[in-house]
C-alpha cells in the first residue's frame, strides 16, 4: 500500500481514541487592511487592541491560511512576511533562524498563548519541530517589545495563538503527496454556555529531501505526533483556562545524515482573570515550556524547562486611559551533556500607559529586570499613532530592549586535542546583556476603498553584542561588537469583491559597526506577492517570494539570491466537506539557503524541491 492512503487507517485510529486537531492556509493581514470587521491584536501591548491603533508594524497570518495546508510548517508560513528572513537548513525539521529586520537569530521572541519557546541553551526557539494544528492565527511584531516581555524581544515577537472555540464541532483533515508526505488531524470542540473543551491531536511523517547540493546528499525524513487539549470558562466576570500541548518526533540531519536525534516540546499553561469592577481587571498566569533534544547516535543532549508566572492588572482609570502593571517571574534550567543543571532566574516589574481617544493612540511603558547573573536593567518604550486625515495615519516609536546571556554563552565547557595540543572552550559567567535602541516611523494611507498602501523606515542599533572568541588554547564569549540595522517596508493591498491582491517589498542593512561588514545571511532584499480569488465555497491563490543574495562566512561564496512559488485551492463542497489542494515551490527550485562547506568546494544547504498535495476535511 502506498504510504500516501496510509491516513484514512491512521485517522480512523486516532477518532476511536477521540483525540486531533483541525487545518490551514495563508493570508496575511496588516496595520492597514481594509476588513470589515475590526482586528483585533494582544502581542504589541499584551492588551486587546484594534490593529490599526498600534503604533508599530504588525500582522496577522489568519485561521484560514493555516488551515489550508496542514503540512505547511511555520517556517514556510512565515517566509510570506517580508521583514523576516527564514534560513532553514533543509526542509522539514531542519535547523531554522528567524533574522526579523536583520537582527540576530536569538533577538526574535516566539510565544505561544504568552508561553515563552525560546530555549535557555541558544535563546532561540526551534519553530521547525513545533505543530500548528491548534492555532487559530499567528501575530508578527516588528520591533522591541522587551517592556512587555523581557529577554530576547529585540527584533520582534511572532505568537501563535489558539482561540477558544465558539461552537460544536467534530472534524478530521487528512493531506498527503509528493515526498512519502501525509498529515492527518482528529479534533473535537465542545463548548456549552461559556464552558468549553477543544481537542486536537496529529501525525505527521515525511521521507524529506536532501538536506545539501552534495551529489552523495540523501533525504533527511522526518516524523512526529502530537495532541493538545484546551478547556476553561470565560464570562463577562471572570475567566479561566488550563492547556496541555505536546509534539514529539525524530529528525535526521547534516549532509551525511549521521545525526539522528529525538525531540519532544511540551507546554502547560494555566491562565485566569477577574474583573474586579468596570475599570479594573487581574490577569495572571503560570507556565511551563519543555525542550528536549537527544542524539541517538551519541550521548549529546539539551533539555530546556522554563517556569514562569506572570501577574498583572489593569486598571482603566479614564475613560480613553489605561494602565497595566505587573511583575514577571522566569525560571529556567538547562541540562546538557556540556554542563550540568544550570539554572537562569529573573523578575521583571513593568509598566505600560496608554491612551486612545481623538484619532491618536500611545502607548509608553518602562521595565525593571533583575536578573540573578547580570543584575539589574532597565528598558522603556514611548509610541504613538496619530490619524492626520479620515484615510491618513502616521506612527513613531522608539524602544530599547535587551538579550540576557544564554547558558551557552555562560557555562559552555569543552575540548579537544589536536597534534598534543588540548584547545578549550569555556563560558564567560561574567557576560552583561545585550542592549539595543531602536527608532520607526510609519505611514498607513487609503488610496480609495479596498486599496491601502503603507511605509515604514526603522534603525536598530545593539551594544554589547556576545561573540565567540578564538584563542589559543582557550577561546570564550565575550560583549565585544556593536550592530546597526537600517531599513523600512512598503506594501500594498487590494481587495474588490472576489478579488484580493497584496504585495510587500523589504530592504535592511545589517553591519557589524565594530568591524564595519556586512552580517552574515541577510539578504538586503526581500519582496512579496499574493494573488487570488475566493468567494467562500471556493477559491485559488498564488504567492511569491522572491530575495537577494545574501553574504556568507566565506566571501568567496555567498548564498545566491531566489525566486520561489505557491499554488493554493479549495472547494467548499457542502457545510461538512471542504476538499483542498497546494504545491509548495512550483518551479521545483531547489534554492540555496545557507553555506554549509566552503572546502574543498562549495557545498550549500537547500530548500526542499516542489511538493504537490491534495486533502479533505470532514466535519460535523
Amino acid at each position: 500500500m502506498s504510504r500516501i492512503f496510509v491516513p484514512s487507517a491512521l485517522t480512523a485510529a486516532i477518532l476511536s481514541a477521540s483525540i486531533l486537531p483541525a487545518t490551514a492556509a495563508i493570508t496575511v493581514l496588516d496595520a492597514n487592511s481594509s476588513a470589515a470587521l475590526p482586528i483585533i491584536v494582544v502581542t504589541a501591548s499584551k492588551t486587546p487592541e484594534a490593529i490599526e491603533q498600534v503604533p508599530a508594524r504588525i500582522s496577522i497570518i489568519d485561521e484560514q491560511t493555516i488551515q489550508q495546508s496542514p503540512i505547511a510548517d511555520l517556517p514556510h508560513l512565515l517566509q510570506r512576511e517580508a521583514a523576516l528572513n527564514i534560513v532553514q537548513l533543509g526542509s522539514y525539521g531542519q535547523q531554522t533562524s528567524i533574522f526579523t529586520r536583520g537582527t540576530e537569530s536569538d533577538h526574535t521572541l516566539v510565544l505561544k498563548d504568552g508561553v515563552r519557546t525560546n530555549t535557555g541553551s541558544i535563546s532561540a526557539a526551534n519553530i521547525n519541530l513545533f505543530d500548528l494544528s491548534d492555532v487559530s492565527r499567528i501575530e508578527v511584531l516588528k520591533g522591541p517589545a522587551s517592556v512587555q516581555y523581557g529577554s530576547d524581544a529585540i527584533g520582534g515577537v511572532i505568537q501563535l495563538i489558539s482561540e477558544a472555540p465558539k461552537k460544536q464541532k467534530l472534524f478530521t483533515t487528512m493531506e498527503g503527496g509528493e515526498l512519502d508526505t501525509y498529515k492527518a488531524i482528529v479534533g473535537a470542540d465542545l463548548v456549552q454556555d461559556d464552558a468549553y473543551v477543544q481537542v486536537r491531536g496529529q501525525r505527521l511523517e515525511t521521507a524529506g529531501s536532501p538536506v545539501t547540493d552534495a551529489p552523495t546528499a540523501k533525504d533527511a525524513d522526518y516524523d512526529q505526533k502530537g495532541y493538545s487539549i484546551k478547556a476553561g470558562i470565560d464570562n463577562e466576570q471572570f475567566g479561566a483556562s488550563a492547556q496541555l500541548q505536546e509534539n514529539k518526533g525524530n529528525v535526521r540531519y547534516n549532509p551525511s545524515l549521521s545525526g539522528n536525534q529525538d525531540f519532544l516540546n511540551r507546554i502547560i499553561n494555566l491562565k485566569g482573570n477577574y474583573n474586579i469592577n468596570a475599570d479594573f481587571k487581574v490577569n495572571a498566569r503560570y507556565s511551563q515550556f519543555r525542550d528536549d533534544l537527544s542524539q541517538k547516535n551519541n550521548s549529546s543532549f539539551f533539555d530546556t524547562e522554563t517556569n514562569e508566572g506572570d501577574l498583572s492588572a489593569q486598571w482603566n482609570f479614564l475613560p480613553a486611559q489605561n494602565l497595566l502593571f505587573g511583575l514577571t517571574d522566569r525560571k529556567t534550567e538547562v541540562d546538557s551533556a556540556l554542563y550540568s543543571n544550570k539554572d537562569l532566574k529573573t523578575t521583571g516589574y513593568y509598566l505600560q500607559h496608554q491612551y486612545q481617544a481623538d484619532g491618536l493612540s500611545t502607548q509608553a511603558g518602562v521595565r525593571v529586570e533583575d536578573d540573578d547573573k547580570y543584575g539589574t536593567h532597565t528598558v522603556g518604550q514611548l509610541a504613538g499613532r496619530f490619524q492626520l486625515a479620515p484615510q491618513t495615519s502616521v506612527y513613531a516609536n522608539i524602544g530599547s530592549a535587551f538579550k540576557a546571556p544564554t547558558a551557552n554563552e555562560l557555562y559552555y565547557l569543552s575540548s579537544y586535542t589536536y597534534n598534543g595540543v588540548t584547545y578549550i572552550t569555556l563560558g564567560n559567567p561574567d557576560l552583561k546583556p545585550e542592549e539595543s535602541l531602536s527608532y520607526e516611523l510609519g505611514i498607513d494611507q487609503n488610496i480609495m476603498q479596498g486599496l491601502d498602501i503603507y511605509l515604514s523606515a526603522y534603525q536598530t542599533k545593539v551594544k554589547n553584542l556576545i561573540d565567540y572568541v578564538s584563542g589559543f588554547p582557550i577561546s570564550t564569549y565575550e560583549n565585544v561588537s556593536k550592530a546597526k540595522f537600517t531599513g523600512g517596508e512598503a506594501g500594498l493591498k487590494w481587495k474588490q469583491d472576489n478579488w484580493f491582491a497584496s504585495t510587500e517589498y523589504a530592504y535592511v542593512k545589517a553591519e557589524n559597526e565594530t568591524t564595519h561588514t556586512e552580517l552574515t545571511r541577510r539578504p538586503r532584499q526581500t519582496a512579496t506577492l499574493s494573488a487570488g480569488w475566493d468567494n467562500s465555497i471556493y477559491g485559488v491563490s498564488a504567492s511569491l517570494v522572491a530575495k537577494s543574495r545574501a553574504k556568507e562566512y566565506s566571501a568567496n561564496n555567498p548564498t545566491s539570491g531566489f525566486m520561489t512559488a505557491n499554488l493554493s485551492g479549495f472547494y467548499q463542497y457542502n457545510p461538512n466537506i471542504r476538499v483542498f489542494a497546494n504545491i509548495q515551490n512550483i518551479g521545483d527550485n531547489t534554492y540555496k539557503t545557507a553555506l554549509y562547506s566552503d572546502f574543498p568546494s562549495a557545498e550549500y544547504y537547500i530548500a526542499a524541491p516542489r511538493q504537490a498535495t491534495a486533502g479533505i476535511t470532514l466535519s460535523y
